[in-house]
């Protein structure tokens, strides 16, 4: 059940138009049909502005995306998903069936947990010239075990034919892929479902092709 309340503010959000945390909350919020204001914060740019100590006190672990709403401040896309979810009316992002709602869950920790903390900026880093090796080698390892979940468990999406959390993960992923020249045609379920994906009009309006803080020679 939704909760019935007065929003005096529209949500906050702080990140980078490139993160993949990032662009699953704003897929989120066009999905929901949330209006909402974005402060950029430039990963890279003074030696990150993650690091800064005003921005410290909104998310102590140094990433983003950080949530202002409602009064609180979240730090993790996944909780942010859920939190506006439980909350908010619009299309459902979990399913009402236990089952697909574990399956969408175990998607989304796969990526989230499993995939994706090994190919970001913190971890790339520190790689040096072996970055892109690195990032392809658990990009490959992650989708070897994604693929035959999803021909299990998608339909016209991740979990059936209902567009759900797994969804909004799972493209982000897919882009990363790409740009660390994975070879998505290898598992021929996750290109279907994300170029079905990608064609959304939520999906759209969130690529990081065009947000505020895009570099204009990555604008699209």
């Amino acid at each position: 059940m939704h909760l019935s309340f007065v929003c005096l503010a529209k949500p906050v959000l702080h990140g980078y138009f490139r993160s993949s945390c990032s662009w699953r909350v704003r897929i989120a919020f066009a999905l929901k049909g949330i209006e909402y204001d974005q402060v950029p914060i430039h990963l890279i740019k003074d030696g990150g502005q993650q690091h800064t100590e005003q921005y410290k006190t909104l998310n102590p672990m140094q990433q983003v995306p950080a949530v202002e709403i409602d009064g609180i401040t979240l730090s993790q896309s996944l909780a942010v998903i859920q939190y506006i979810d439980e909350t908010r009316p619009g299309p459902p992002l979990l399913p009402a069936d236990p089952k697909k709602r574990a399956q969408v869950r175990m998607i989304s920790d796969i990526i989230a947990s499993g995939i994706q903390p090994l190919q970001n900026l913190h971890v790339i880093q520190k790689m040096g010239t072996e970055k892109v090796q690195w990032a392809q080698h658990f990009i490959d390892r992650g989708f070897q075990a994604l693929e035959p979940l999803l021909k299990q468990t998608a339909g016209k999406y991740c979990v059936g034919d209902e567009i759900s959390m797994a969804d909004i993960c799972l493209v982000p992923q897919v882009y990363n892929a790409e740009r660390f020249k994975v070879d998505v045609e290898q598992y021929p379920t996750i290109k279907r479902l994300n170029e079905t994906l990608r064609e959304i009009e939520a999906f759209r309006v969130s690529d990081p092709s065009c947000q505020p803080d895009t570099p204009e020679d990555l604008r699209a």
